[in-house]
């Protein structure tokens, strides 16, 4: 199988080897407490958003697209945006019972978003070989919340210290910068167009 992969799939599987780095990092964060791991796992993600970036353009360069390569994107995006930024936003301090509730939930959309993507790529092509807008924001918009959660481990926001306090609602804790990563996930699913670049 190895040998069938085109240049384009080596920079996707490159994609998901930098979110699974950033997986890595955060539970090493997890158990060490030392910071530079969060900022580890956070350049991760930014280097996985490159190798995202390269994949389409040496696709498009070269001429060489196929379906393996499609759903080899879908599943380098879902860890690198959806998986490994819910796990950052629990890492920094998003563990209260009704955070992992939306970070799961901001996982799902993600995953329903990239397979709605698969399912209707070639529609919204009209017939070309691009993609003329997107259905809703891409997963690698996640990258806005990779971002906010770097410059909260920067400035020491983590934790007890998280941007914008906790709640106690019905005995169970719920931090308001979580709802973030809801709107983020809402505008995956959501049937909004954004022009493709």
């Amino acid at each position: 199988m190895i040998r069938e992969f085109q240049l384009a799939d080596w920079c996707t599987l490159a994609n998901a080897v930098c979110g699974t780095g950033a997986l890595f990092s955060m539970l090493s964060y997890l158990q060490t407490g030392a910071i530079r791991h969060v900022y580890f796992a956070c350049g991760m993600i930014f280097a996985a958003g490159l190798f995202d970036v390269l994949d389409g353009r040496i696709a498009r360069w070269r001429q060489k697209s196929s379906g393996l390569g499609r759903e080899l994107d879908s599943l380098a995006d879902i860890i690198s945006f959806g998986v490994a930024p819910a796990v950052i936003g629990y890492g920094c301090g998003m563990q209260g019972l009704y955070d992992r509730v939306i970070l799961t939930a901001f996982v799902a959309c993600g995953v329903s978003r990239l397979a709605r993507y698969n399912v209707t790529a070639e529609a919204l092509s009209e017939g070309g070989d691009k993609v003329k807008y997107f259905e809703g924001t891409p997963i690698p918009s996640s990258l806005l919340l990779v971002m906010m959660m770097l410059v909260a481990a920067a400035r020491g926001a983590l934790g007890e210290s998280l941007w914008l306090g906790q709640v106690k609602l019905g005995g169970f804790t719920l931090h308001p910068i979580v709802l973030l990563f809801a709107i983020s996930g809402s505008l995956m699913v959501s049937r909004i167009r954004f022009p493709k670049f």
